[in-house]
């Protein structure tokens, strides 16, 4: 539990600010993570209901793949960059927006994958977050060393994978797949650690809290469906 007293709280608040401040806590969480669970739920509704209805023939064949993931990167990209001028209806409509795009694009891995695999790698993948994101949010560390190294490592692993599209080597994806593995594992802790402290900052009204439950959201719900595909590509072969 967080002792609001001594670490977020000014000496001399009333009981109402520290009563203000816990409220503004618990919103911010149930925010975060309500959202995320939300966007997740929903991309797995659309990517479940595109496999199994065909529809990923019509739409991913062709450009229709990349099509998706460059929209999905621009969405991401102007909701990060906009949050703070956003209204907070737009906010939710765009996050929503990218989770059912994603969900769209997800449904090749239930096609590719054994549905078994792609279940047991979701519950690893689970797991794995859920310890994660509680570490980050309860350790007294400062993770931002450990958030910038991965940041970096990310760009490199993205570089590495586009190269591999073109060699098709079997064993540097094997690796890749553990270096994502660990480089999320990082970002979770590090994103978590974020939440944390935004819950903790002073002077948040209630649109701020809003607005910042659906961009940590965001943070979060890309860190677990990165974890996620790592993982699974690490545990088996494709179809």
């Amino acid at each position: 539990m967080v002792d609001f007293e001594k670490q977020f709280v000014r000496p001399g608040c009333a009981a109402s600010e520290i009563d203000g401040a816990r409220a503004r806590y618990a919103s911010v969480f149930r925010q975060v993570y309500g959202w995320m669970c939300a966007g997740l739920a929903l991309s797995g509704v659309v990517a479940w209901y595109t496999a199994s209805s065909g529809l990923w023939e019509k739409v991913l064949v062709g450009p229709g793949l990349m099509a998706c993931i460059f929209v999905e990167l621009a969405l991401v990209i102007a909701l990060t960059a906009a949050i703070g001028k956003l209204p907070y209806a737009v906010a939710c409509l765009m996050f929503a927006g990218y989770a059912a795009l994603n969900g769209l694009t997800l449904s090749v891995v239930l096609v590719a994958y054994d549905i078994a695999l792609v279940e047991k790698a979701f519950f690893v993948s689970a797991g794995m977050f859920g310890g994660l994101a509680l570490w980050g949010t309860v350790t007294k560390g400062d993770l931002s060393g450990i958030g910038s190294f991965c940041g970096m490592a990310l760009w490199g692993l993205v570089i590495a994978l586009v190269v591999n599209m073109f060699l098709r080597s079997s064993g540097l994806d094997y690796a890749l797949s553990f270096v994502g593995i660990i480089v999320f594992t990082g970002l979770t802790m590090f994103d978590a650690q974020k939440v944390r402290r935004l819950a903790e900052a002073q002077g948040l009204d209630d649109e701020a809290v809003r607005k910042a439950g659906v961009i940590g959201a965001l943070a979060l719900y890309l860190d677990f469906i990165n974890l996620f595909l790592h993982i699974l590509r690490f545990m088996g072969r494709k179809r």
